[in-house]
């Protein structure tokens, strides 16, 4: 965990990847484009704690259509930098049998969270899956899923803000950076 002056000398040192406007753009173009596929299908909306937060609190509220809400937290990253073993720390508590399930992230980075969502979702019983993402970062080789909803594209770099933490701090700020390399 980094003390206040270790996160403000981060920031500090970070490049601007997307603004605060670019943000708020994406979110209005992804709820428009959720409604449009998914407007008729009352969703089960799960929100992957805690880096999708910030995005479901701004998302939510545009989405015109009634939905119904939970969340999971499952999670490769923890504090560090890279991910590493899959932790399901909080499963549904609303049964995904029979429902159209939409899932939230911050970002689609390896995309072995987002798949392993998707696998445990379908076996439970869901009737289709869809997923949302804010950020698709460009890794330069495939991923085992890909996002039907993409809000942002990010470079092959250590992101924070907007959800995103660095070494748990900044998740708070409303526009993307990137860290410099260390």
């Amino acid at each position: 965990m980094l003390n206040a002056e270790e996160a403000r000398a981060i920031l500090e040192n970070a490049e601007l990847v997307h603004s605060k406007e670019e943000i708020d753009a994406a979110v209005n173009r992804l709820a428009g484009e959720i409604g449009g596929k998914l407007r008729e299908e009352h969703p089960l909306v799960l929100s992957i704690m805690g880096g999708a937060v910030v995005f479901t609190g701004q998302l939510l509220p545009l989405l015109d259509f009634p939905l119904d809400f939970d969340y999971i937290h499952v999670s490769r990253y923890g504090k560090n930098t890279s991910g590493g073993s899959l932790d399901w720390r909080v499963l549904p508590r609303e049964n995904v049998n029979g429902r159209v399930v939409l899932v939230l992230d911050d970002i689609l980075d390896e995309g072995q969270t987002m798949a392993a969502v998707r696998e445990r979702v379908l076996a439970e019983g869901a009737k289709a899956f869809y997923s949302a993402v804010f950020c698709d970062k460009n890794i330069g080789r495939a991923k085992p899923i890909r996002a039907d909803f993409v809000g942002l594209p990010l470079p092959d770099r250590y992101v924070f803000g907007f959800g995103m933490d660095v070494h748990g701090a900044w998740r708070n700020l409303p526009a993307i950076y990137a860290k410099k390399d260390d």
